[in-house]
């Protein structure tokens, strides 16, 4: 694990979401020291969540990534019963579905339960954050803060301002990303995916329409992108890993927000999450994955 930076003025993290993305803010903020609370609507999304960061943290203790164990890391982790516990948080990261009605409907709720001081910031991939922030009295302290999955392992964190978002809030999500042992891609101008998924998605648009259209095979891009231009895995490998699901959400909210270059047409994505097969966690997906999630040979 990387070396935090020094800790900005926030000593109690809040996160609202406890799926992916959301159990893995929690573990790492738990992880850097921080006090943190997670709350889900759903009881059994919540006790999941914290099952699977013991079963995490506890694997990492014993491979030597971590210096502290299970118990000292998850005795900081509180499963929080309702929204009204989160009044004295310092930090409310939302990290729910990438559904504009929901997070909005959310963070109206959120917002009357904070300290005058208390950051607002949402984990939205694709949503600008200025919409977002009409629902709320006071958007100057409100940002995004873009974390990529899985969030123990990845080291990438987009904080983008908003139109409204103070700079001094501004400069808090940077400390506090670096404080986690992460490197920050500052995003001072809000538009729709900000800038590593606005990247991503116009390639893997191209990289859709290829497949449909019969020039090559997703396999053959997949390599390719591994062998010719470095990367670590390939595009629908990467699709896979982070849920299907959640990539039909991305372009549905792109194609919301006119972003027509962003997104693909030719629906290969709906019909495989129309069919249950959302990728690795569904053990299906552009490819099939035994029970460990490694990918099986075709």
């Amino acid at each position: 694990m990387n070396q935090p930076a020094k800790k900005p003025a926030i000593k109690k993290v809040a996160v609202i979401g406890a799926g992916f993305m959301g159990a893995g803010i929690a573990q790492v903020c738990a992880h850097y020291g921080y006090a943190v609370q997670l709350y889900d609507s759903e009881n059994a999304a919540l006790d999941s969540a914290m099952a699977g960061m013991r079963f995490s943290v506890d694997k990492l203790h014993t491979k030597g990534w971590l210096a502290e164990d299970a118990d000292t890391i998850m005795a900081r982790v509180r499963p929080a019963a309702a929204l009204a516990e989160m009044a004295d948080a310092d930090l409310v990261v939302e990290a729910v579905f990438e559904e504009e009605a929901l997070k909005k409907k959310l963070l109206a709720e959120l917002e009357p339960l904070l300290g005058e001081e208390a950051v607002i910031g949402t984990n939205t991939s694709s949503i600008p954050i200025t919409r977002l922030a009409d629902v709320l009295e006071k958007p100057q302290r409100f940002l995004g803060l873009h974390f990529f999955g899985p969030v123990p392992f990845m080291q990438l964190v987009e904080v983008i301002a908003g139109a409204a978002t103070a700079p001094a809030v501004f400069e808090t999500g940077l400390a506090f990303v670096a404080s986690l042992g992460k490197h920050a891609v500052p995003v001072r101008r809000d538009i729709p995916g900000f800038v590593m998924n606005r990247i991503f998605a116009a390639a893997f648009r191209e990289c859709q329409e290829l497949v449909a259209q019969g020039v090559t095979s997703l396999e053959d891009i997949d390599t390719g992108m591994r062998l010719g231009y470095g990367w670590r895995i390939g595009p629908f490998e990467i699709a896979d890993n982070a849920g299907l699901d959640t990539f039909l959400r991305v372009g549905r909210s792109m194609e919301a927000l006119q972003e027509t270059q962003l997104y693909s047409k030719c629906g290969m994505v709906e019909k495989l999450v129309e069919q249950g097969k959302l990728g690795k966690k569904s053990g299906e997906g552009f490819y099939r994955y035994d029970s460990k999630g490694k990918k099986q040979k075709s």
